[in-house]
């Protein structure tokens, strides 16, 4: 800690293409911290497909809770969400959906997801190293079908990518992996991951934890996304 504030009196916060003497982009590293701040986003894959819980943190009673979408459909077999800056976000997002629809006209098929992760990585990695722009500050969890099978995959503010079974993003997403790492089984049903995600987050936010703040999003093997509504979340609290 004390050589990161030396290094930022020092102006090696200043360039993105600058490393600090320890070899760190300082711009980095505030990028995910920007990510540790946003509101958390949990997403599995199980035997049915996938299931993204994500917490809304609806902060006023006068927001419309349906006008705060956090899971965005990009293709019929794919879908998004993230944590961190989420306007930057959803710039990817958008660009995410327009490389979709321009994959299903040049060739009459969907786009595999691996080539969406990587052509989404490489954007945030070239915005890590050049002049005048600054990386983006959020971290996407990327679910897909692909034969019937499901996968995720997260992307990192420095351009990286991993493919999981299960990951958490955003606040206290430390904790919710060490949960996951512990209580995650392959092929859990929809119910049975549901029941799991917000058994983390209540765990990890104790008195914090408002299940009406919470969106349960569901995208089957068959590739169709639905939204589970309040009054049945409510039922696996």
């Amino acid at each position: 800690m004390e050589n990161t504030k030396q290094h930022q009196e020092m102006g090696y916060d200043r360039s993105i293409g600058m490393f600090s003497p320890a070899g760190v982009n300082l711009q980095i590293e505030y990028a995910e911290k920007a990510v540790t701040l946003g509101a958390p986003v949990l997403a599995m894959t199980t035997k049915q497909g996938l299931v993204y819980i994500v917490d809304r943190r609806l902060k006023s009673k006068l927001l419309v809770k349906n006008s705060l979408k956090k899971v965005i459909s990009v293709d019929n077999h794919i879908i998004i969400s993230g944590a961190g800056v989420m306007s930057d976000g959803r710039r990817l997002i958008e660009q995410s959906q327009v490389m979709a629809q321009d994959h299903r006209v040049k060739y009459q098929t969907p786009t595999d997801v691996l080539s969406m992760v990587k052509d989404l990585a490489n954007i945030k990695q070239h915005y890590s190293q050049s002049g005048g722009v600054r990386p983006f500050g959020v971290s996407l969890l990327i679910g897909a079908i692909e034969d019937g099978i499901p996968k995720l995959y997260q992307t990192t503010p420095s351009g990286m990518y991993f493919n999981y079974l299960a990951k958490s993003v955003g606040t206290n997403s430390n904790k919710l992996d060490a949960f996951l790492e512990e209580n995650y089984k392959e092929n859990m049903s929809h119910k049975d991951a549901i029941k799991l995600g917000l058994k983390a987050f209540k765990q990890v936010q104790d008195k914090n934890f408002d299940i009406e703040r919470f969106e349960v999003v569901t995208l089957d093997s068959n590739e169709k996304m639905n939204k589970i509504s309040e009054s049945e979340i409510k039922k696996y609290k």
